[in-house]
C-alpha cells in the first residue's frame, strides 16, 4: 500500500487491530512506505488479547513474534506463519449457509491482514500465502470438512518439508563442492542456508577459514560468528566498513537471499550490495543461495519503491553510549531524519552464481 495515499491510509486504520501512530519526520523518498512510532503497538496488542475473537491463538501468538523481533529471516518467518495457518485450520468448522473453500479463504485473508500489521511480509511469505489460497480453491467439493482440513493440513507440511528444508539441504550439496582447502570464505549478516554450509564443509574435514562482515543495527552476524567458533571452525569477524580492506585475502563470497526477482536483481538484507560490489571489484566470485520458493516475478531496479522502514531509534542509540548530542532527541528536530533500511537490491552483474 502507499502510504502517501491519505485516504487508504484512513480506510485501513479504520480496519486495523493494531493500534499504531505513524512516525514523524520520515525522509522524504521514502513516504510511501509504513514506518510506525516504536514501542507502541506491543502492550496494546497485548491487552487486547481476550477481545480478538477472529484471530485464531496461534496467529496471534506469531504476529507478537513478528512485532517483538523474536522471529526474524526468511526461512523463519515463512515456517512460523504456516505452522499458524495449520493450526487455525485444525481448529476450523465451517459456519451454517457457507462454503469452506470461500470463508476458509476469507479467514486466511484476514489473518495475513493481521500479519502485515505487525510487520510487512516477505516476498517469500506472499509467496506461501498464494500457494494455500491456490490449494483451497482447488479442494475438491466431494471431500468433507475433515477430509479437506487434512488434506490442507498435509499440503503445508510438504511446502515446508520440499520448499525449505530438503531445498537447503540440496544448496547445501551443490554448494559443497565449491569449497576447497585453504579457501578463505565471506559471508555478510546471519544466513541459515550459508550457516548449513558452513558447518557441513568442516564437517567434511574442509580447511578453511570464514570472515565474518557484520553491520549495525541489527548485528546478526555476531550469532553466525558465536555459533560457528564453538563448532572450531577458523573465524575472523569484521564490520561492513572495513569489507573492503580484507577482500583481498577472500576466494569466495556466500550470501543469503530474501528473494530473487525475474531480473536477476538480488532482493536481501540492507548491505549485501555493497558486499557484492567489493568482490565484485576485487574480481571474486559471488555466490547467492537462495531456495526456489523465494523466487518473484516482479521486476525491481531500485531498493526504493519497494523496501521496509526500520525503527530509527535504534540507529540513533549506540549501546554503551550516553552522550549523542543532537541524536538525544531526534524526533523533535523536524529538520533531521533518520532512515534505517532493512533491505537492499544487488543487480545481477555483482552475481557469479545462484544456487
Amino acid at each position: 500500500m502507499q502510504f502517501d495515499d491519505v485516504h487508504r491510509v484512513e480506510k485501513a486504520k479504520k480496519r486495523a487491530i493494531v493500534n499504531q501512530s505513524e512516525a514523524r519526520n520520515r525522509v522524504e523518498l521514502f513516504r510511501h512506505l509504513p514506518q510506525y512510532v516504536h514501542g507502541t503497538q506491543l502492550p496494546d496488542l497485548e491487552s487486547k488479547f481476550f477481545q480478538l475473537e477472529p484471530i485464531h491463538p496461534s496467529v496471534y501468538k506469531v504476529g507478537l513474534q513478528y512485532l517483538s523481533g523474536e522471529v526474524s529471516g526468511g526461512n523463519g518467518r515463512c515456517i512460523a506463519m504456516l505452522l499458524a495457518f495449520r493450526e487455525a485450520i485444525k481448529d476450523y468448522s465451517t459456519p451454517p449457509n457457507k462454503t469452506l473453500s470461500r470463508d476458509l479463504t476469507a479467514k486466511v485473508s484476514s489473518y495475513v491482514s493481521f500479519f502485515i500489521e505487525c510487520r510487512p511480509l516477505s516476498i517469500s511469505m506472499g509467496n506461501a500465502i498464494r500457494f494455500l489460497k491456490n490449494r483451497i480453491a482447488k479442494l475438491p467439493i466431494t471431500l468433507s470438512e475433515s477430509e479437506a482440513k487434512a488434506s490442507l493440513q498435509s499440503d503445508i507440511d510438504r511446502f515446508i518439508n520440499e520448499k525449505i528444508v530438503v531445498a537447503d539441504q540440496v544448496i547445501v550439496s551443490h554448494a559443497i563442492t565449491k569449497v576447497r582447502d585453504d579457501d578463505v570464505l565471506l559471508t555478510y549478516g546471519s544466513s541459515s542456508v550459508v550457516e548449513m554450509i558452513l558447518e557441513h564443509a568442516h564437517e567434511l574435514g574442509r580447511k578453511f577459514r570464514v570472515i565474518v562482515v557484520d553491520s549495525r543495527p541489527k548485528l546478526e552476524g555476531q550469532g553466525l560468528l558465536r555459533r560457528l567458533v564453538a563448532k572450531g571452525i577458523n573465524c575472523t569477524y569484521t564490520h561492513i566498513n572495513a569489507v573492503s580492506y580484507i577482500m583481498h585475502e577472500v576466494t569466495r563470497v556466500f550470501l543469503g537471499a530474501s528473494s530473487i526477482l525475474s531480473n536477476g536483481t538480488v532482493y536481501s538484507r540492507v548491505g549485501t550490495a555493497s558486499v557484492a560490489m567489493v568482490a565484485h571489484a576485487f574480481g571474486i566470485p559471488v555466490l547467492v543461495c537462495c531456495e526456489a520458493y523465494k523466487f518473484h516475478e516482479r521486476v525491481q531496479l531500485d531498493s526504493i519503491c519497494a523496501n521496509e522502514l526500520g525503527d530509527p531509534d535504534v540507529i540513533s542509540k549506540i549501546p554503551g553510549r550516553a552522550d549523542l548530542g543532537d541524536l538525544k532527541n531526534w524526533a523533535d528536530n523536524e529538520n533531521l531524519q533518520l532512515l534505517n533500511l532493512t533491505y537492499d537490491a544487488t543487480p545481477s552483474d555483482y552475481v557469479s552464481m545462484i544456487i
